[in-house]
């Protein structure tokens, strides 16, 4: 499923010429970013899913199968259970549920001022009646992260931008550069700067001579010395938040390092991400930008404080409902609740009811939507 999925290419007609071997970073990535058009944006998401999650839907149903054969094996009901056994609470999706409770009148209100300023740019005729948005028109891939549409739905438009990513490029930066910037931001903090095996062996741009998964992630090796990233890095400021949270996962692991192999890992599944994700968010703050030079004539006031929490909220907000989705649909399939014969269908009946998300054409179970996620044909648990 990984190697379907990281070589998966795709073939669109852009400018009136056929452009094949299309990958999803950075060539797909960059279209659904940057592009407005509302119909390339749509064939966009329909090939993708064609080349990718539609041929990994019956290797994903024998994966089910095998996992819950190990999960009995290893005296859990479910594949699920097992999953779910690290976080040590008997009632852990009762609390997710309940957390996601709480926090959903807060989207229902940022979604509908989203889709107020969607319907306005693209008109009335382009959205559906139903109250959802379309799932190719939020900057995203996955529609998992909307902050790439900020411009589209900002609160005071005419403030200065808070995407630095242009000022990146005019100041000639590198992926080099960017976890150069990263390692002084953690050893100013007094944490541990990076070992050479870091940089000698880490994959930090997209090699040109063989296929790779691109999705970010960070590795230990266990022998205290060998800690590794692999990302293709774009220069944007996107991935220099990417770039903080992956280091963030290095830091934690250079701090354990000397402990027995056993204790070699977050205290629990979501200890990393929350480690990466405290590093990252203290990166994005308009204070920080400003302090390494790639925000200029910062004045804060409150019109500016107010557009870095629309973009916040893009990127955070917008997030919780698909991250606690990913993996309740999975546990419903680990579990029986959902039939393997309908996995597409209970797919976006998540979809529309937690995100409020809908497909821009219809589906059916030929179709394998959440296969075109890294996480799925990849096996990583997403609630963390």
């Amino acid at each position: 499923m990984e190697k379907i999925y990281s070589s998966a290419t795709v073939c669109l007609h852009l400018n009136g010429t056929q452009k094949c071997n299309l990958e999803l970073d950075p060539d797909l990535n960059n279209l659904m970013a940057k592009s407005r058009d509302f119909d390339l944006l749509r064939n966009v998401w329909i090939q993708w899913r064609n080349s990718s999650g539609r041929p990994i839907r019956s290797l994903y149903k024998k994966y089910i199968e095998l996992g819950n054969k190990a999960a009995v094996k290893n005296g859990f009901k479910t594949l699920d259970d097992l999953w779910l056994f690290p976080w040590e609470t008997s009632d852990f999706k009762q609390q997710v549920e309940h957390l996601w409770q709480e926090i959903k009148p807060y989207y229902v209100k940022f979604h509908a001022f989203i889709r107020m300023k969607l319907r306005k740019y693209y008109g009335a005729s382009r959205m559906p009646t139903d109250g959802t948005i379309p799932a190719h028109i939020l900057g995203n891939m996955w529609a998992q992260s909307w902050g790439n549409i900020f411009e589209l739905v900002a609160p005071f438009p005419t403030k200065k931008s808070l995407d630095v990513s242009d000022t990146m490029v005019a100041q000639n930066y590198t992926p080099q550069r960017m976890f150069q910037l990263s390692d002084k931001f953690f050893t100013d903090l007094g944490l541990i700067p990076m070992p050479g095996e870091f940089w000698r062996e880490s994959m930090i741009s997209k090699p040109t001579n063989r296929k790779v998964v691109c999705h970010a992630s960070a590795w230990d090796f266990y022998n205290r010395k060998d800690f590794r990233i692999k990302m293709c890095t774009n220069v944007n400021m996107e991935d220099l938040i990417t770039v903080h949270h992956e280091m963030g996962h290095i830091q934690y692991y250079l701090q354990y390092k000397d402990q027995p192999i056993t204790f070699r890992e977050g205290a629990n599944p979501g200890f990393h991400e929350a480690v990466g994700d405290l590093l990252a968010l203290s990166v994005s703050t308009p204070r920080h930008l400003a302090k390494i030079n790639l925000l200029h004539d910062y004045v804060e006031d409150k019109e500016i404080t107010l557009n870095y929490q629309m973009q916040m909220a893009l990127q955070k907000l917008a997030f919780l409902p698909f991250g606690y989705l990913m993996d309740l649909w999975r546990w419903d399939l680990f579990s029986g609740k959902t039939s393997k014969e309908t996995m597409n269908r209970s797919w976006w009946q998540y979809r529309l009811s937690l995100q409020g998300i809908s497909p821009p054409v219809r589906r059916n179970e030929t179709d394998f939507d959440s296969g075109s996620k890294f996480h799925i044909p990849a096996s990583v648990e997403y609630i963390r």
